[in-house]
């Protein structure tokens, strides 16, 4: 696991979940989780991650190395591991983009 040290580290930062049942899906959908579905849907309809292959991974990684987290924050985890997987960008790009983006966020 230790090529997705950067996702681990995200998990910290997110905290594990207390419900182990599926009732945190009985929600609207906030912004963040509905813009993945649709990035999901694009990188299945490029060719980038089909979105069988990717729920296969979310089975398989979901339920065991990212168990102990929200199910939400799971799929994200799951399709960023599948795309260093098929080496789409490395850790280090992703830590960079990451530490952008809270840069951003923490500007406001």
């Amino acid at each position: 696991m230790n090529a997705y040290n950067v996702l681990m580290e995200t998990l910290a930062d997110i905290g594990e979940r207390a419900d182990a049942g599926l009732r945190c899906l009985d929600h609207e959908p906030a912004v963040w989780e509905s813009r993945m579905q649709v990035t999901c849907e694009c990188l299945s309809a490029h060719g980038v991650l089909d979105n069988l292959e990717r729920r296969r991974a979310e089975d398989r990684l979901g339920e065991s190395v990212y168990a102990r987290f929200p199910v939400r924050a799971r799929s994200a985890l799951v399709v960023a591991h599948s795309l260093m997987d098929k080496h789409i960008f490395t850790e280090e790009e992703l830590r960079l983009k990451m530490e952008g983006v809270r840069a951003r966020l923490n500007e406001d």
